[in-house]
C-alpha cells in the first residue's frame, strides 16, 4: 500500500471532523519553507530568485513550530529551497515527529546520503525526493549533471536504513509519455513507497517560461501517461486528483487546503503566488480575497494550473463530500488500471513541445562550494 493505514485514517478522520463541523475552508497540508537557498538553480523553479541576504535566512525550529501548531493541519510538507541545507533541519523534523504530524521533507537528495545519520527511521517522516523522470531527462531539467545517479543512490540508501521514501516528479511541455512511464517502473524496481507526480506552474521568476503546459496539453499528456497503468505503480497522491489530471473530472482549486509559511510569514493565496502575507494563520484565512483566485476566478495567473497545491484538497473534499464522492474514490483505489484505447495511440506519437522551435536551455553551474554547508 502506497500510504500507511494509520496515516490514511489521521487523514480521513480530520477531514471527516471538519466536514462534520461544517468548515468549508480547512488545511489539510501546511507547506513550510524554512529556507529559499538551494545547491540547483532549475530552469523551471520560482522559488530561489531571491537577493543574498534572503537566501541566508532560515526560520528556526520554534518559527515553525508555532505555524504548524496555528495551522492545525495533520501534514507537513516542508519545500524550499533546499531543506537539507538548513542547520536545524534535524531538529524541525524531530519536533513535528513528536507532535505526530506526518512529515514529508522534499529533497533533491545531493545532501541526502550525508545527512541520513541526523534523522531516525518513523512512520511520520517521508523522504520526497525530487527527480523529473530518468536520467537524461532528470539531469536536464534540474540543470547538473550526474543528478540522477546520486539521488538514486542516496534513495536506495535511505529505504535500505528503513526510511519512508517517495518520489516527486515535475512535467513539462515535450516530456516524453513513454520515457515518463519507464521511469514509474524504475521507482518500482528501486523500492519507493510511491511516486507523486504534477504539472509544472509558470513562476514568473523562473528562467524558462516557455515550457509550461496548458491545461489542454497537460490533460493529453496525463491521459497517455496514466491511463492503462501497470499494477505495480504505486501514487502517494489522491487517485481523484490523478484522474482530474487526465481529464476525467473536474475541480475548482482550493488554495486554503494547503497554505504556505515562509520567512516573510502567510503567504498570501497559495504557494505557487505571492500576493502579500499575513501575520497569523487566522489572517491569512480571514483576510485574503479567496474568490480572486483559482481558474473560475479569471484570474490570468491560475488559468493554466493544475497544481497539486491547489487541486489536490479539493479531490481529498470531494472524497468525502458525499456518498458518491466516496464511491467515486473507493472505485479509483480498486480499479486501477484506466484502459483507453486513445491514450494507447497518444503513446505511439512523437513529441512536440509547442515551443519546439526554441529548446529548452540547460543551465551548465559548477556545483556551489556551499553545497555541503550551511551557506
Amino acid at each position: 500500500m502506497p500510504v500507511p493505514v494509520s496515516q490514511m485514517w489521521t487523514v480521513a478522520t480530520y477531514v471527516l471532523k471538519q466536514r462534520l463541523q461544517r468548515r468549508q475552508r480547512y488545511p489539510l497540508v501546511l507547506m513550510l519553507e524554512p529556507l529559499f537557498r538551494c545547491n540547483l538553480a532549475c530552469a523551471g523553479c520560482g522559488k530561489i530568485q531571491y537577493p543574498a541576504h534572503i537566501l541566508k535566512k532560515n526560520l528556526s525550529p520554534e518559527e515553525c513550530f508555532r505555524a504548524v501548531e496555528e495551522c492545525g493541519a495533520p501534514m507537513v510538507s516542508i519545500p524550499g529551497g533546499e531543506p537539507l541545507m538548513h542547520p536545524e533541519i534535524d531538529k524541525i523534523v524531530e519536533g513535528l515527529v513528536e507532535r505526530k504530524k506526518y512529515i514529508y521533507l522534499c529533497t533533491n537528495a545531493l545532501l541526502l546520503k550525508e545527512k541520513l545519520s541526523l534523522f531516525k527511521p518513523s512512520k511520520y517522516l517521508t523522504f520526497s525526493v525530487h527527480l523529473d523522470g530518468q536520467r537524461e531527462h532528470h539531469d536536464f531539467s534540474v540543470c547538473r549533471e550526474g543528478g540522477y545517479e546520486i539521488a538514486v543512490d542516496a534513495v536506495r540508501e535511505a529505504i535500505g536504513r528503513g526510511f519512508r521514501v517517495t518520489t516527486n516528479s515535475t512535467l513539462f511541455d515535450g516530456v516524453d509519455p513513454q520515457s515518463v512511464r519507464a521511469f514509474f517502473d524504475e521507482m518500482m524496481d528501486l523500492g519507493v513507497e510511491g511516486i507523486m507526480v504534477a504539472p509544472g506552474y509558470s513562476y514568473d521568476k523562473a528562467p524558462d517560461q516557455q515550457h509550461f503546459l496548458g491545461r489542454a496539453r497537460t490533460r493529453r499528456t496525463f491521459k497517455a501517461i496514466l491511463s492503462n497503468r501497470k499494477k505495480r505503480w504505486r501514487f502517494n497522491q489522491s487517485p481523484l486528483y490523478l484522474e482530474f489530471l487526465m481529464g476525467k473530472r473536474h475541480y475548482n482549486c482550493t488554495p486554503w487546503g494547503m497554505p504556505t509559511y515562509n520567512l516573510f510569514g502567510w503567504q498570501k493565496p497559495c504557494y505557487l503566488l505571492q500576493d502579500g502575507y499575513a501575520d497569523t494563520f487566522a489572517e491569512l484565512m480571514e483576510s485574503t480575497a479567496w474568490e480572486q483566485y483559482g481558474t473560475e476566478s479569471g484570474n490570468p495567473k491560475c488559468a493554466n494550473c493544475m497544481v497539486h497545491c491547489g487541486f489536490e484538497p479539493s479531490a481529498v473534499h470531494d472524497g468525502f463530500s458525499s456518498l458518491r464522492g466516496f464511491a467515486a474514490m473507493a472505485r479509483s483505489y480498486l480499479f486501477t488500471a484506466y484502459p483507453d484505447s486513445d491514450a494507447e495511440r497518444l503513446l505511439q506519437e512523437p513529441v512536440r513541445p509547442v515551443h519546439a522551435h526554441n529548446p529548452f536551455v540547460n543551465i551548465q553551474l559548477a556545483p556551489p562550494a556551499s553545497e555541503t554547508t550551511q551557506a
